[in-house]
């Protein structure tokens, strides 16, 4: 793990997908923590300027967001935190030239373990709440573009994801439903 100031970054199995970590101060009050620093995450080797940040909040245990992105020139970079409960979050190679092309990357977040993930353009991410009540903030490098947003199967058996939730019990969305398998899929990198 990459230890820069106040931010720790770890390299996973796809080393291009990051887990973060953030020093986090603690006292009678509660806590405190400085969750995102331009200067703290270049100098760590994230050098991303995010433009739009997004709150999604999931009621029932079981949600499945994603997988989604966003294709050239409105592909964005991903930083992933959550702020109350827990989802796993997964984060899938679209880049067909990359020796990890269709693998992925499951991690937990959790609003107890104060860690984010940073997802770089060329993959597919999303997430299945672990808690009720769950809320997923995330930054992002583009600005949202309707034309250019994609998705695959959350649950394409290629994938071979282990989600924590069976198909027939998940909450969708309709889109995200009938989202194509990777092998179909339009928009990759």
């Amino acid at each position: 793990m990459d230890r820069t100031g106040a931010v720790e970054v770890q390299a996973l199995e796809i080393p291009d997908v990051k887990l973060i970590a953030t020093r986090r101060l603690t006292d009678r009050r509660g806590s405190f923590s400085e969750v995102y620093s331009r200067a703290a995450f270049h100098a760590a080797g994230i050098s991303v300027d995010f433009v739009q940040e997004n709150h999604s909040r999931s009621a029932e245990t079981g949600t499945v967001r994603g997988l989604h992105f966003q294709a050239p020139p409105f592909a964005q970079d991903k930083l992933v935190r959550v702020v109350a409960g827990a989802i796993l979050d997964v984060a899938v190679d679209l880049r067909r030239q990359s020796p990890s092309f269709g693998r992925h990357v499951a991690v937990r977040l959790s609003a107890g373990n104060w860690t984010q993930l940073f997802v770089p353009i060329g993959f597919g991410h999303g997430f299945c709440t672990l808690e009720p009540d769950t809320e997923v903030l995330y930054k992002v490098s583009n600005y949202y573009s309707a034309p250019h947003d994609r998705g695959i199967r959350w649950n394409d058996p290629d994938l071979g994801i282990a989600w924590p939730v069976a198909p027939d019990r998940a909450v969708l969305s309709d889109r995200d439903s009938t989202l194509p398998q990777l092998a179909q899929a339009g928009g990759l990198f």
